[in-house]
């Protein structure tokens, strides 16, 4: 079952659709999907799954050492997505990116993009797991055996 969290999802829609570099942060997993949708002709548009970072000033090093041919962007926006991974790629906002990844002309980029998500999904699925059956990162905090007191 995925939150019931109103999204904007016009406003996601528009951030993908005009700023280079787009962050998106999940409520389940640490982890971000980087859109860069900054090309050249030796360079496609790039989706990536992503470390959080301390600082915005540690995440344009991070895209200047990633990317160093495109130098640092101008501007980039984080997005929250306060739903599942999986349910990002049902959505319009998904379309929409790869709507501008297809516009590139890097015919891979929507497939690098696609695995990208894949990985996202898994990872949260992977989390949900170590939620349910206690993973390093949970503490059950009622046993289903007794324990003295």
């Amino acid at each position: 079952m995925d939150n019931d969290f109103s999204v904007d999802l016009d406003d996601i829609i528009a951030a993908l659709r005009s700023h280079d570099v787009v962050i998106a942060r999940f409520v389940t997993v640490p982890r971000r999907l980087l859109f860069d949708f900054r090309a050249t002709p030796v360079d496609p548009p790039l989706v990536r799954v992503v470390e959080p970072l301390p600082s915005i000033e540690a995440r344009y090093q991070h895209l200047r050492d990633l990317r160093p041919r495109l130098g640092e962007p101008r501007k980039l926006i984080s997005v929250f997505w306060p739903r599942f991974a999986a349910s990002f790629g049902r959505t319009g906002a998904w379309d929409a990116a790869r709507a501008r990844l297809a516009a590139s002309g890097h015919p891979g980029a929507i497939r690098d993009a696609e695995a990208a998500l894949a990985e996202l999904v898994a990872l949260e699925r992977a989390c949900q797991r170590e939620a349910i059956l206690g993973g390093r990162a949970f503490r059950t905090l009622w046993s289903a055996s007794p324990s003295p007191r």
